[in-house]
């Protein structure tokens, strides 16, 4: 089958490649893109897909959007991985308000309680007034950073 995305490197990207997959240098998946693209050029060694997928022990699919995203994006994109825009979500809690939480959790439980639950500190830092709300998941996440 012909194949749509052709990988032609200059001199310049292949000492690059070159380079990154003799010092192992960068990510795993870094060396990893560096030496499919290698293997994937089509002036030097040209590999088929099923080749390098189990040369490099991955899936053919993932040489083949390798490839589109050499011809659409470009060598660094390619090499580097896309960057993201912005962090996927910002904190619910300063750290102020993550360290009352865990003074809460050392001190005794209310009356009538053996223990803190989850639940029942979520209720009681919002009773506080520490933060006008907060959920179970995000007390358990923040506990969990001292544990």
């Amino acid at each position: 089958m012909q194949k749509k995305y052709i990988v032609r490197l200059n001199d310049q990207e292949r000492r690059t490649l070159d380079a990154i997959v003799k010092k192992f240098s960068g990510s795993s998946q870094k060396v990893r893109r560096a030496q499919i693209l290698l293997a994937a050029d089509a002036d030097d060694l040209a590999w088929t897909d099923a080749a390098i997928a189990e040369a490099y022990r991955c899936r053919t699919k993932t040489v083949e959007n390798i490839r589109q995203r050499f011809v659409e994006f470009g060598f660094e994109q390619t090499l580097q991985g896309k960057k993201r825009a912005e962090p996927a979500r910002p904190k619910c809690l300063s750290g102020q308000e993550e360290a009352k939480i865990i003074a809460t959790r050392l001190g005794k439980p209310p009356a009538g309680y053996a223990n803190w639950s989850l639940r029942l500190l979520a209720e009681k830092v919002v009773e506080l007034g520490i933060c006008d709300s907060v959920s179970h998941e995000t007390v358990r996440q923040t506990l969990k950073k001292i544990a």
